[in-house]
Parts: structure tokens; sequence; C-alpha cells
């Protein structure tokens, strides 16, 4: 089906881009122009400027002369993100706790609701969907599109990671109680604890995910 747009390389960015986060382009796998514009139906020239796009966005990597590649997030990178984003993460929910209304606060009722079913009933595709929309109504409740901007994209980069960590052991109920002394602190307008209870949050996500490789590895070693 041929791509039709005002703006064609924003479009065909867009498709590439999910097409990485899916995994059907893999971390590493090299990006062919020729086969793309066969398949895409397009010129070089909208192919060029998307992939710049995801270049600067670090989805991709450019090569001199060897052109496109799909990043690789490693063990370092996580280790250099995971404060960062907290930091922002933080701030996040401290500007939304000063910021809520009643209304935003039933809204947010309402989501942590579905977070607690879907933590009881183990359903963890459920949870993460549940789990990255109160982090959006965060973001959202901030109301600042520079903090918005930055968080987006280090989330950009840590998609690429393909992240597991709920699958460490008791990290499910972990992170439903990290989640909720967050919304505890927002409820009871304390903008410091809520900052530092999402801080706290997205550190211990990382530390989640240094479990799951250390489990991997040792059934690997067995």
């Amino acid at each position: 089906m041929r791509l039709v747009s005002n703006s064609l390389h924003d479009e065909v960015a867009s498709r590439l881009r999910e097409e990485i986060f899916a995994g059907t382009l893999a971390p590493g796998s090299f990006l062919d122009e020729v086969a793309l514009c066969e398949r895409l139906e397009i010129s070089r020239t909208p192919l060029r400027e998307a992939l710049k796009v995801l270049v600067a966005e670090g989805l991709l990597r450019h090569e001199p002369r060897r052109g496109c590649f799909v990043a690789e997030v490693t063990g370092k990178d996580l280790d250099e993100i995971f404060p960062v984003i907290a930091l922002l993460e933080g701030r996040a929910a401290h500007e939304a706790t000063r910021r809520a209304s009643a209304a935003d606060v039933a809204a947010l009722e309402v989501l942590h609701q579905r977070l607690q079913a879907h933590a009881a009933a183990g359903r963890i595709p459920e949870y993460y969907a549940a789990n990255h929309a109160i982090h959006e109504a965060f973001i959202t409740l901030a109301d600042n599109r520079w903090l918005a901007q930055v968080i987006g994209d280090l989330r950009k980069i840590l998609r690429l990671a393909r992240l597991q960590q709920l699958h460490a052991p008791g990290r499910l109920q972990q992170s439903l109680a990290e989640h909720l002394a967050v919304f505890a602190a927002l409820k009871a307008q304390d903008c410091d604890a809520a900052e530092e209870a999402m801080r706290t949050h997205l550190l211990r996500q990382r530390e989640a995910l240094r479990d799951v490789a250390r489990t991997q590895q040792s059934r690997l070693t067995r």
C-alpha cells in the first residue's frame, strides 16, 4: 500500500519507528534503502529524510559509507538513562501534584484502580498499558512541553531494549506499591514526596532489570 501524506518523510519515519519498536527491524540490523523504497513505494529522498529523523532520535545509528543500522541499547546505556529519566519524571510528578484538580485526582483514581486490578490478576501486558497511561497522565498534568519532550525522547530509546522488568520475582507488587505511594503523595498535595516517590519508582525499575538479566544469564550457564 502506497504511503500518502502532506509530509511523506514524517509518515515514513513513523512507519519505521513502529517497526523498530515491534522488533520487525531488529536491533543491529542494516536498513537496505533500495529494499525499503520498493516495499514502501517511495523515492530515496523522503526515505533519507526519515532516516535522518530516526538517527536524531537515537533509534538508528549512521555509519559513513555503510548506511543506517537499528540502534542497540547496552547495559551501560540503561545505567546512564534511568537516573536521568528518574529525575525528569520525578519533576513531572512534582509539577503534576502542584497543579492537580479534584477532577484530575478522580481520573487518576480510576487509572490506579485499573492498575490494581491488573496486578491482582497477574495480567502483565494490561498492567504495562495502565502503567504507561498513569505516567502519561502525570506528564500531561505537569504541563511542561520541554519536560515532556525530553522524557519522550528517552522513552523511545528505552523501548529499543524491549524491557521486561515486571518479570523479576515480586516486581509486579512492588511496582504497584510504588505507584500507590506516588498517588498518595499527590492526593496529599505533597509535591516533594511525589517527586521522591516517582524517582524511587524509576530507579527500582533499573534494579529489577538487573535481576532479570542475572536470572537469564544464570539459566544460560547451567
